[in-house]
């Protein structure tokens, strides 16, 4: 006699109290174990949505697939699902990546998305943009609005398609007008860069805030925007803060960061610290490096926390390794200092110096003093004047004074009175008071240019309002003996008490 063996989803299902279930569901389990392949898909969402069972993904699976076995496309895609994201049992890609074939191939849709999505990331099967594409398609021309977007972005990019923005807009459209939110901000992009498309931006304000009206972030984040820049709209701090925090409660990072910026800055509303605390905390743990190093700013000056090196060096090192060159030379200042980390000068010199080949123009210019003075590397007088030249370029106004000195010395890597004058002009004319004082000195006795005393006086002057004494007396005796002005006396007297009241002696014209 032939021994009984019961069925897997018997053996799982065993013993069997028939008390306290719903009569659907009693019904329902009768036919699938009969083997009504209907029956068992049923069965088996009733298990997995603990609907009049108490929820059991093993017995989910073992469900679906008696009936995704029978041929059933709706269970095989759903049996696909739970293989995907490890439901009922470990996540086994392969095994989705069967079943969703197996669904596709009968013409279910949402199983032709979801295996192209698998051949687009090489999940469960070779990498595979052809037949990415491929699935998406069968997909997109069933209606399928995630496909549709899919197909676009894929037309976009040219990515396993020839690039044609024409496809891409018309497949966009498709799924922005069911309202899938990710295609109607898509859209709204092509509108607002007039890609594919004449530039619209009407129309794409109306695509990112349908998009935004459905939760999706990154439409939220592009409406807070405009409202925040006066972008299309009219400004309105009010509307900007609404849509960040709509996106920020979403951990959309530069929503985030933006928050604690308006906060921090009192951007429309009152300044808050703590709730700019709030966001950069947030927007920092997220991994977002601006928010990193303005964390680190907080605890390195004791801003709305209380001041912790050790917390300012965690966060700038947090950004500093993402490359942020702001975080990298405040990182740089600890490990000069012996702030929350060990003192030390050749770390210093590596991050002012990860800094400085970004371009962050202190750090260039601290790098040019390290070389200029010997401090942490060996003196260099060449090297200081290419960092200081490469700051000074950009406009940094300490580094063009610099630069005019190291020019200006006869002992120094490239004498040439002419640049020194000429980089103490660019310094002057930004306002750099020892800039000021020295182009006067220059025009005052014909150093490198022709003698002007209209010239000297002006620039003495300049540096006079800033409070500099010699300045001050260069400019009363001027005032005075009247050169480069008419006599007076009484602007002689004004600028001859200044320097006196700053120390400065009367003795003559220096």
């Amino acid at each position: 006699m032939q021994r009984y063996t019961p069925t897997a989803v018997e053996e799982a299902s065993a013993p069997r109290q028939d008390a306290g279930f719903t009569a659907e569901f009693l019904r329902v389990r009768q036919l699938a174990e009969r083997g009504v392949a209907n029956a068992q898909h049923s069965l088996g969402f009733m298990y997995f949505n603990g609907q009049g069972v108490p929820q059991n993904y093993e017995l989910a699976v073992a469900w679906y697939r008696q009936a995704a076995n029978a041929g059933l496309e709706h269970a095989q895609y759903n049996l696909g699902v739970m293989f995907q994201k490890g439901q009922g049992g470990e996540v086994d890609f392969a095994e989705a990546a069967h079943w969703y074939q197996l669904a596709a191939e009968q013409g279910y849709a949402a199983a032709q998305y979801n295996l192209g999505w698998l051949y687009a990331k090489g999940q469960g099967v070779a990498q595979d943009t052809e037949q990415a594409r491929h699935w998406f398609a069968k997909a997109a021309e069933q209606g399928d609005p995630g496909a549709q977007n899919n197909l676009g972005m894929m037309y976009d990019t040219g990515k396993g398609v020839p690039q044609d923005f024409a496809q891409a807009i018309m497949w966009y459209r498709k799924a922005a007008e069911q309202g899938y939110a990710r295609a109607q901000f898509n859209l709204g992009l092509r509108y607002d860069n007039g890609q594919g498309v004449a530039q619209d931006a009407r129309q794409a304000l109306g695509w990112f805030r349908k998009a935004a009206d459905q939760g999706y972030a990154a439409a939220q984040f592009n409406l807070a925007l405009r409202y925040d820049k006066g972008q299309d709209v009219a400004a309105d701090p009010a509307k900007a803060i609404h849509w960040y925090t709509l996106a920020a409660e979403q951990d959309h990072v530069s929503s985030q960061f933006n928050l604690g910026l308006i906060y921090d800055n009192g951007h429309g509303v009152a300044r808050d610290e703590q709730l700019a605390l709030k966001w950069y905390r947030r927007a920092a743990e997220l991994g977002h490096a601006a928010a990193q190093n303005n964390l680190g700013q907080r605890y390195d000056h004791g801003q709305g926390v209380a001041q912790d090196y050790r917390q300012a060096a965690h966060w700038y090192h947090q950004a500093a390794e993402q490359g942020f060159p702001a975080a990298q030379y405040h990182l740089a200042l600890l490990f000069e200092q012996g702030h929350g980390v060990p003192r030390d000068q050749q770390e210093a010199i590596f991050w002012y110096r990860k800094a400085a080949d970004q371009g962050h123009l202190r750090a260039q210019f601290d790098l040019g003093l390290r070389y200029e003075h010997g401090q942490g590397v060996p003196q260099d007088a060449r090297k200081a004047l290419a960092w200081f030249r490469r700051a000074a370029e950009q406009g940094y106004v300490a580094a063009q004074f610099m630069l005019g000195q190291v020019y200006d010395r006869d002992d120094g890597p490239a004498p040439d009175l002419a640049q020194a004058n000429a980089w103490y002009r660019k310094a002057a004319e930004q306002g750099h008071t020892l800039a000021c004082f020295t182009l006067g000195l220059r025009y005052d006795n014909g150093q490198g240019v022709p003698r002007d005393f209209k010239q000297a006086l002006s620039w003495y002057l300049a540096a006079a309002r800033q409070g500099h004494a010699r300045a001050q007396l260069n400019a009363g005796l001027m005032f005075r003996t009247g050169q480069g002005t008419e006599p007076d006396a009484e602007q002689a007297e004004r600028w001859l008490s200044e320097a006196a009241r700053n120390g400065q002696k009367i003795r003559g014209q220096v």
